[in-house]
């Protein structure tokens, strides 16, 4: 019998670099995983990538695409910033009950659940969130081009950014910035590199950044020490005090833990779940919109 009943509950993570969907079907839970979904840098790509990472959860669970259209689905999208946008995807959507959210709040409800404390998100882009007393409150997350402070794409921007300025004699550089130089073919290479590059191709530099810090590289151990400042600002704007409890996520966000404070580092946990489990237990509170036949 072909499912197209409203019970299908549908999560979805989608970020910069990767994008994760989830559909519980009652009996069990399908997971998928596709590109980016940046709904501000690429609009088009990340539709895209919704639509064929639909179309791939649905086939794994046996149903089609159309089967899924009565679902009650939450999506957690990177560079979702007011409403407009959110309606865009909503309505490119095939999917009838779906809300379309940035993907902080998902975020958030994974890590802490209903718990009060703070999270530090960082990866290709970057926020922090606290929840308390059922409120989440929200910093960051403005995407590339604005902010998205200590995330992995800005530190590649950085990183290029001391090359140019090391090859300008504005600075010293370090060994990270001569290799990358060189590489690069020069500034030609890293402005011809800039001019196209999406913010996936810029946190690529960042596993090097972070190698280079434990080694000691003077440029790499900056960008690290500014990407921790940054976070240490957001925690206090947040309000976070000790005895909260304190969860680094993301791809990246472990490596800030050498350079935060010991009362900092010392606070920090594991989250309790994915930003794909807060997606499906924020889908699961929509209302249904009723069996179809």
């Amino acid at each position: 019998m072909t499912q197209t009943k409203s019970n299908l509950v549908i999560g979805v993570d989608g970020g910069g670099s990767n994008c994760r969907l989830a559909l519980d079907t009652g009996a069990r839970v399908y997971e998928v995983k596709a590109g980016s979904a940046n709904v501000s840098t690429d609009i088009h790509g990340a539709l895209a990538t919704l639509r064929n990472g639909l179309e791939s959860l649905a086939q794994s669970a046996g149903l089609t695409l159309d089967d899924l259209r009565n679902a009650r689905a939450y999506l957690g999208l990177a560079g979702v910033v007011g409403p407009t946008i959110a309606e865009t995807v909503t309505k490119a959507l095939p999917i009838e009950n779906a809300v379309v959210e940035d993907d902080r709040i998902a975020a958030v409800m994974g890590a802490l659940g209903q718990a009060d404390g703070a999270v530090i998100g960082i990866g290709t882009g970057s926020f922090l969130g606290r929840h308390s007393s059922g409120h989440i409150d929200l910093i960051g997350g403005w995407g590339f081009i604005l902010g998205d402070e200590a995330s992995g794409a800005d530190l590649g921007r950085k990183l290029l950014s001391r090359a140019l300025h090391a090859a300008d004699g504005l600075n010293s550089g370090s060994s990270l910035t001569s290799r990358i130089l060189d590489e690069m073919g020069g500034p030609a290479g890293i402005v011809g590199f800039a001019a196209t590059a999406k913010p996936v191709a810029f946190a690529r530099f960042a596993p090097r950044i972070v190698e280079a810090a434990g080694n000691g590289d003077a440029v790499a151990c900056a960008l690290m020490n500014e990407g921790a400042a940054y976070i240490l600002a957001g925690l206090d704007r947040l309000g976070w005090q000790q005895g909260e409890r304190l969860c680094l996520i993301g791809g990246l966000a472990q490596r800030y833990r050498p350079f935060l404070p010991t009362p900092v580092a010392d606070a920090l946990t594991d989250p309790d779940d994915t930003a794909l489990a807060g997606a499906l237990a924020l889908a699961r509170r929509l209302p249904r919109t009723g069996d179809t036949p």
